[in-house]
């Protein structure tokens, strides 16, 4: 006897089961903006480069952040 085989499932466009999850929306940072890192805590941004890092100003040091950071948001 032959078992027969799982197939996929199809769902209906409106399912939620579906749909993956929606990408969070990503922070335009500019220079002079108040953030809060996860690791640094309270900073601010002194420069912004080409939109793919920022150099952020916690107290006495300044740390290159690559960008998209979960760990980073604006306040």
């Amino acid at each position: 006897m032959k078992h027969a085989r799982a197939t996929n499932r199809r769902y209906l466009p409106t399912s939620p089961f579906n749909s993956t999850a929606p990408a969070p929306p990503v922070e335009d940072f500019e220079v002079a903006d108040q953030v809060t890192h996860d690791k640094y805590g309270l900073g601010r941004v002194v420069s912004v480069e080409d939109d793919s890092a920022l150099i952020i100003g916690f107290g006495t040091r300044l740390v290159r952040i690559m960008m998209p950071c979960a760990k980073l948001s604006k306040l």
